[in-house]
């Protein structure tokens, strides 16, 4: 084919995305496949894979898999470089089964699901302050389940130690605990004892235990500012703290535009119900999908609102009165907040929910 005729015809990329390598694929605007070459993920590999991709004709769109993981990088350069991106979900099964698994096969499957405009969404930009506060949220949930398990480790010790290590500590509460074994000084050089080793043990998790919440303040002096910075209206909402706004930031993502409606978002947040109907039945089921950091934020919110918001209180013994259970009532609510949520991410100002507006997302 003459390099004119390249030149005019539009071609869409995949990418099968890995570790070390990324895997492109090539197939013009009726599907048919060009081409696949594999290239490694590094920025020189990025440039030779967008230049052998542009080598078929003109690029309209590239799909990649894993755009918030290994395909983040060659994401973000595709954008620099102008290229519209869309991020392609995993194969489905069945044709799995039928065609096989290889990398070539999944970069041509994600070239032409991009193509179809089938199962795509827009990826995640990580190059402003939610990426920054998305890595120092890593940082303070893994302090927070480490301080948790020392915690657990601690009361496990006591159960087992000698009769009279845990006389004296069984009854503390967790601070005095903690408090307690910091300060204790057992002679290491009696390390063979089993009462002394159990006490250097306890003393050592208990200094962890301590480091660790120095660490979550450090952090959390550190998130706070950051969040209120990006999302005041998010803060300004009942029952919304830095931690909560801070993980819905984190779902929504830096392009928060790319949720086209609030019912995508609640769909996000696995807080949209689930037809599931079938004859003369008529009925939803509940979401297990979505962010499930999101949805455990979502229902933060609610128990804080049940707790002090006079009229989730009303709602709910509304509700209760027309023969809702709870568990239906507070997942109403959080289908209710996740509209209040998503119109704060996307709206400079925030009105507020009526009433009327609670009955109706209800």
């Amino acid at each position: 084919m003459s390099t004119i005729a390249q030149q005019a015809r539009e071609i869409t990329g995949g990418v099968d995305t890995h570790k070390d390598t990324h895997t492109a694929a090539v197939v013009d605007s009726a599907g048919r496949p060009l081409g696949a070459e594999q290239f490694e993920a590094t920025a020189a590999g990025y440039r030779k894979l967008l230049a052998w991709l542009r080598s078929f004709g003109t690029l309209v769109l590239v799909g990649v898999e894993g755009t918030g993981a290994y395909g983040a990088g060659l994401a973000h350069h595709l954008r620099e470089q102008d290229v519209s991106v869309v991020e392609i979900d995993r194969p489905d099964r069945k044709a799995r089964r039928w065609q096989g698994k290889s990398d070539p096969v999944d970069a041509e499957a994600a070239a032409r699901a991009a193509l179809a405009q089938r199962r795509t969404g827009t990826p995640k930009r990580r190059d402003g302050r939610v990426e920054a506060l998305r890595s120092l949220r890593v940082a303070r949930r893994s302090a927070i389940r480490q301080r948790a398990d020392v915690s657990r480790q601690m009361k496990n010790l006591i159960i087992t130690a000698p009769e009279e290590l845990r006389a004296v500590l069984r009854d503390l509460g967790d601070r005095q605990l903690i408090a307690t074994c910091s300060a204790s000084r057992p002679d290491a050089k009696r390390a063979g004892e089993p009462v002394v080793a159990a006490r250097l043990a306890l003393r050592t998790l208990a200094r962890r235990h301590q480091r660790l919440g120095e660490e979550i303040v450090e952090l959390d002096e550190l998130i706070t500012p950051l969040v209120t910075e990006i999302a005041p209206a998010l803060l300004a909402l009942n029952g919304v703290g830095a931690d909560v706004a801070g993980q819905l930031l984190v779902t929504a993502g830096e392009n928060s535009e790319r949720l086209h409606s609030e019912a995508a978002f609640a769909m996000l947040c696995g807080a949209a119900p689930l037809p599931a109907s079938s004859g003369r039945t008529q009925r939803h089921r509940l979401n297990r999908g979505g962010d499930r950091g999101a949805n455990s934020a979502l229902y933060r919110i609610v128990l804080c609102r049940l707790r002090w918001d006079q009229r989730t209180k009303d709602y709910m013994a509304r509700r209760t009165a027309d023969g809702l259970s709870k568990k239906e009532i507070i997942r109403c609510l959080k289908r209710y907040i996740a509209r209040e949520i998503y119109q704060a991410l996307t709206a400079p100002t925030t009105s507020p929910i009526t009433a009327e507006q609670l009955t109706t997302a209800a």
